[in-house]
């Protein structure tokens, strides 16, 4: 049985239309029903999933997902709401912003699957850069690997312009170590968010980028 109706893209599609706190409070009735309830079950599920591959994911759906309230403080764009929903999938949640088991947006025509290293501090990036450094060409086939590059494409960050001087000859070969940020995404088919194959196929993106996650865990020796 699929975790969401067509009701899920259809409030967001209305809310891209409608971004304003006067239709939000209208229709908040239909999104405690038809989004942040389904959405809450279909975490829950991703998280049980989860477990497989990471047994210390022991979060509940209430540590996963963000709200749906934008930060309009320092941005130009003053809409008070996302029009999509999203949850961190892994074993701090939310709250992990280093590594992020799986990160995941859904929204009207909207389906995208997130993995790797998004903010790490200055000792977990050079302990990134070391391992790149260290095992090269193993980072290069990985970036190679079949199923993660038709999945991903490729490793994607903000770069540093000057890097310390270890780094500079491995970057002549490889860009990539230059990184500040390493996370990769897919976008997927939004038809899938009303499917009861949904799970199945986000976690067979996830799976192709499981070599490079476990290269990246084993930089900052993280435990699995």
């Amino acid at each position: 049985m699929a975790w969401f109706t067509n009701d899920f893209e259809q409030f967001f599609r209305e809310l891209e239309d409608n971004n304003n706190r006067e239709w939000y409070h209208e229709n908040k009735k239909r999104f405690d029903k038809q989004v942040k309830k389904p959405f809450d079950a279909f975490i829950t599920d991703m998280i049980l999933r989860m477990q497989h591959y990471d047994p210390q994911c022991k979060i509940a759906a209430k540590d996963a997902v963000f709200r749906i309230y934008r930060d309009i403080r320092f941005s130009k764009d003053k809409t008070p709401y996302k029009t999509q929903m999203s949850a961190v999938i892994g074993r701090g949640g939310r709250k992990e912003t280093t590594m992020a088991g799986m990160y995941l947006e859904m929204g009207y025509r909207h389906l995208r699957l997130y993995g790797g290293v998004y903010m790490p501090d200055k000792d977990q990036l050079f302990k990134i850069r070391q391992e790149i450094a260290y095992n090269l060409d193993s980072f290069n086939a990985l970036l190679q690997e079949k199923k993660f590059k038709s999945t991903f494409e490729t490793i994607r960050g903000e770069q540093n312009k000057r890097l310390q001087p270890a780094f500079k000859d491995v970057q002549d070969e490889q860009p990539l170590i230059a990184n500040k940020q390493f996370y990769y995404y897919t976008d997927l088919d939004p038809s899938l968010i009303t499917s009861d194959g949904l799970i199945d196929a986000l976690y067979e993106a996830f799976e192709a980028g499981l070599p490079m996650r476990d290269f990246l865990f084993t930089a900052l020796e993280v435990e699995l």
